[in-house]
């Protein structure tokens, strides 16, 4: 299975996984699934870290390596694709962020690992 990370997924299973339903991280840890993170997390972590809203031990950068040698993370970059599907998106959704990674969803037919439900008006595959 292809799983894509929402940003708080990969926030939680690198550093409070307790916050993890169980289940789900039972599909995480699953060496036959393809985890994700897309280069949309990475920006909206980077920004939140710079604003002061996001606080880690390690840079966002490290985190993510971490995270690449843990969990075999893949990372993804956003295509021209993906981000032309977001014009033709409903808005059940206002964050920027959160929009883009459900346009990468649906675009590469991925399952979302997170817990907004609000993805799911999209039509996406969600895992929580």
């Amino acid at each position: 299975m292809r799983l894509l990370l929402d940003t708080h997924t990969f926030l939680w299973a690198a550093a409070e996984p307790a916050r993890i339903p169980r289940r789900v991280m039972t599909v995480l840890q699953r060496r036959t699934n393809e985890l994700h993170l897309s280069a949309v997390s990475t920006w909206e972590m980077a920004i939140k870290r710079s604003l002061g809203k996001l606080s880690t031990d390690i840079g966002i950068g490290e985190l993510i390596e971490l995270g690449r040698r843990r969990m075999q993370l893949q990372t993804m970059d956003v295509t021209t694709d993906h981000a032309l599907l977001v014009e033709t998106l409903p808005w059940h959704h206002k964050d920027p962020f959160d929009r883009l990674l459900v346009a990468q969803a649906l675009w590469e037919d991925m399952t979302v690992v997170g817990a907004d439900s609000r993805f799911d008006a999209y039509g996406a595959k969600r895992l929580w």
